[in-house]
This record gives structure tokens, C-alpha cells and sequence, in this order.
């Protein structure tokens, strides 16, 4: 339109991209490594081992995660968190080269993104809305079901053909606004923001120079980041728009605000640059924010490329749970059947044990099985629920869960918690070639080498 051609005398030059096709291989014929194979395994495995028991003792019912095939073959999903207008979007529409395309992510000075908007890879450019993509077994996106209609409206899907995308699937979210109620938003915005993180394998929290207040949305926000924090990367964008003395000022300002927000021993890392597709302001350090630049860049891609092994830990993960679980019910169910005698009340007695089950040495008698954490046990509390909705006499004794040709139930999963899980992990490891990553230029490795020892 007439109106853009305007704009494009003054428009600012754009930068060169080639350092991002570089880095997150986007030349490259196919994906480094086939891993359609080790997901059928895994699947495999999840059916065979660990969904029987998960289902037999309703596993669903206390933790509300169950597990869908959209979500063991779903693509590593980077999450973009943190106040309205810091650039989240533009970031999203720079990585992706969408800028003035029919398909970019809209931008301005205004809180402008009032969506979850999921952007993923599809033949061609399209727009889903939430009420399909959560109607779509096949995606990972149906439990979002839970959250209502009016959150549904407020979730929309952006399909790109990208090569990128077809590793990854980015999430932009809607700016937080610091004196913005919850129940403006028509829907339990938290809650949400709670499934997205759970599930996120990469989490960037950004900032703008000129937003660094901290408010209690952004504390909250914080408090449900808590445990992920392996996962999160604060981005400080829009740095070429400041002097250097300015910048350092603002990066001392956002650790002070954050800290007490982290109490972690490890930081997480902070990436100062400017993401978007202009080119860098002159007089500013257009070297370091390169250099910044390709090392988020690189954190990317090596999610991208462990995320069979995330995934495998997952479901191992989830096993444990389950297991656990299993063994819970049992005990519960084993000791109300030594205490019922014929002139019982079966009602009165199962109160009992639900009320006090420390009193029976329910919880203790599982610490004393092999390979049982007491950080993961669930909540006394949760069983009160569980059984208020589940009685005891529906469910059945795990030393009947066995059949001649399948085996027992809880031998399965064990077999699949220290044996297959294990084995599957490690038959990736063989295949690898341990990635060559240009960190010794901007240092995103793991561990520092100490340049003062001989090689």
C-alpha cells in the first residue's frame, strides 16, 4: 500500500541476519538427528509400562497432568515472559524474519498483545484459534480446555513455515501490567501463565531499560518461576538505546530488583542486546551486543538439541509419580481390608484411616521401599480429596494387578523407570556428536576454562 512506500525513505537500515541462519543451522537440509524413532520408543514405553497403573489408580484425578501423545512428540517450547511492551514480540517477529510480512506479531508503544499467542510450524501461513487448537487432540494445547471459554478466546495459533519452527514452537504472552486486576482479564491469567511454565523449555524473561519497576504482578510472576529456575534467561532488551555509563546503571538497577525475587545460588544468565531487526544504534557497543546476541542464539539451539533427553527425563519423572502413587493406594487400600471385619462400617473405618493416616504408618511404610524419595511424596491432604472422590472398594490391590501374559503392573514400571528410561537415554548419546559450539568466543559454555594452565 502507497502509505509504506513513505515510510521506506526513513525507514532504518536493517541488520544482517546472517549470523542467525549460522547459528541455529537454518541452511540445513534436514534436522541433525532423526528422532521420530526414539519417540515411538518412548510412547512405547509411556503405553506399555507406565499408563496401565496411572489409570488403574486414577493418577489424573490428583495431579491433573496427564500425559498425551501431543505432549511426548510436542517440539521444545520457549516461553516469552515479562512487562507490556519490552520488545517480546518483536524479538518473537526478528528470530522468525516475519517483519513486514502479513504474519507478524503485532507491535507498538501500547500494551498491544492481549493473546497467548502460540507460534508454530505449518505448511503454509495460517491463524487457528484457541477453541480449535484445544479441540485438537493431536496438539499438546488440550488441557488449556480447563481454563474456560473466555480464556480459549484469548489464545490464538499463528502456523509459519519456518525452519526454525520445525524444532521449535515459540509462545508470546500478554504484557504484565502492574496495576492491572486478574479479574480484568476475564480469565485466571496466572493459572495459565502456571501450565505455559510448567511445560516451557526455555524460558526468556524480558525487560526494557525504561521498565525495570518491580511490581507484584512481576513478584508473582517470579514466585511461580520458582524451580525452573534452570530454565530462565532475563533478556535485557532495547540496550543500544542508551549510553554505556546508562546501560551499566540499568544492569545494576535490574539485578538489585531482581535479587530478591531469586534466591538461587547460580544467577541465571542475562543477555544485554537489542533483539529486533534494526540495525544497532551507532555510538554504542554494537560488538557486544552481537556477540550477546549469538550467544542466546546458542542457548536456543542447544535446547533444541537436548530435547530428547528433557523429554525422556519427563516422562521417567512422571513414572516416579505414578509409581508412588500406586504404592500409596495400595497401602491405603491393604490396611483398610485388615481393619474391616464383618460387622464393620466400611465407611467409618476408611474415615479413619483417610483422617489419621500417620496413625497406620501409611506414608512411612512407602519411605520404606526402595527407590522412594520423601520429597516425592504427595500431600496427606490430597488423599483426603482423592478419595472423597474416589472410593477406596473401586480400586484394586497392586498384587492383583498381574496377568500371565503381561506381567504385574508395578514391575512394568519399575522396569521402565531403571531400565528402559535409562536405556533409551543412553542409546542417544551414543548417536551424538558432541556439539561444537563457538563458546569460546562468547562464552555460553558450562564450565570456565582455566586459562592459566598449561595445555
Amino acid at each position: 500500500s502507497p502509505p509504506e512506500e513513505v515510510e521506506d525513505a526513513s525507514e532504518p537500515t536493517k541488520r544482517d541476519r546472517s549470523h542467525l541462519e549460522n547459528t541455529l543451522k537454518l541452511n540445513e537440509e534436514k534436522p541433525a538427528d532423526d528422532v521420530s524413532g526414539v519417540l515411538q520408543r518412548l510412547r512405547k514405553i509411556y503405553h506399555s509400562s507406565i499408563k496401565p497403573l496411572e489409570h488403574s489408580y486414577r493418577y489424573n484425578e490428583l495431579r491433573q497432568h496427564e500425559i498425551t501423545d501431543g505432549e511426548i512428540t510436542s517440539k521444545p517450547m520457549v516461553l516469552f515472559l515479562g512487562p507490556w511492551s519490552v520488545g517480546k514480540s518483536s524479538m518473537i517477529n526478528y528470530l522468525l524474519g516475519l517483519d513486514n510480512t502479513p504474519y507478524q506479531l503485532y507491535t507498538g508503544a501500547e500494551p498491544t498483545t492481549s493473546e497467548f499467542t502460540v507460534i508454530m510450524h505449518g505448511p503454509k501461513l495460517k491463524t487457528i484459534e484457541g477453541i480449535v487448537m484445544a479441540a485438537d487432540s493431536a496438539r499438546s494445547f488440550s488441557p488449556l480446555e480447563k481454563f474456560g471459554q473466555n480464556f480459549l478466546e484469548k489464545l490464538i495459533g499463528i502456523e509459519v513455515p519456518h525452519k526454525l519452527l520445525e524444532r521449535v514452537t515459540f509462545v508470546d504472552t500478554p504484557g504484565i501490567i502492574e496495576n492491572r486486576k486478574q479479574q480484568e482479564r476475564g480469565y485466571p491469567f496466572n493459572d495459565v501463565c502456571q501450565w505455559f511454565i510448567d511445560r516451557a523449555d526455555l524460558i526468556f524473561v524480558v525487560f526494557d531499560p525504561t521498565k525495570l519497576d518491580v511490581g507484584l504482578e512481576l513478584e508473582m510472576l517470579f514466585r511461580q518461576l520458582k524451580g525452573r529456575e534452570s530454565q530462565i534467561r532475563i533478556i535485557l532488551n532495547k540496550a543500544d538505546s542508551l549510553a554505556t555509563q546508562e546501560l551499566m546503571r540499568v544492569y545494576g538497577a535490574l539485578f538489585w530488583s531482581l535479587a530478591p525475587l531469586i534466591n538461587v545460588t547460580e544467577p541465571p544468565r542475562v543477555y544485554v542486546s537489542s533483539f529486533w531487526p534494526h540495525d544497532y544504534q551507532p555510538e554504542t557497543h554494537r560488538d557486544l551486543f552481537l556477540k550477546e546476541e549469538i550467544s542466546l542464539l546458542e542457548d536456543l539451539n542447544q535446547v533444541i538439541e537436548n530435547r530428547m533427553e528433557n523429554k525422556i527425563a519427563f516422562i521417567r519423572q512422571h513414572a516416579i509419580r505414578v509409581r508412588i502413587h500406586a504404592l500409596l493406594v495400595d497401602r491405603y487400600l491393604q490396611t483398610y481390608k485388615d481393619k474391616m471385619t464383618f460387622f464393620s462400617d466400611g465407611e467409618l473405618v476408611f474415615r479413619d484411616i483417610v483422617e489419621d493416616p500417620d496413625r497406620f504408618f501409611i506414608f512411612k511404610s512407602i519411605l520404606a521401599k526402595t527407590n522412594v524419595s520423601k520429597f516425592d511424596l504427595p500431600n496427606r491432604e490430597a488423599y483426603k480429596d482423592f478419595f472423597g472422590i474416589n472410593p477406596i472398594t473401586s480400586f484394586k490391590l497392586l498384587s492383583q494387578q498381574c496377568s500371565y501374559m503381561g506381567g504385574c503392573f508395578l514391575e512394568k514400571i519399575e522396569k521402565a523407570i531403571t531400565r528402559e528410561l535409562p536405556d533409551l537415554l543412553g542409546s542417544i548419546g551414543l548417536g551424538k556428536k558432541p556439539n561444537v559450539l563457538s563458546c569460546d568466543v562468547t562464552g555460553c559454555g558450562e564450565t570456565p576454562k582455566n586459562r592459566y594452565r598449561k595445555p
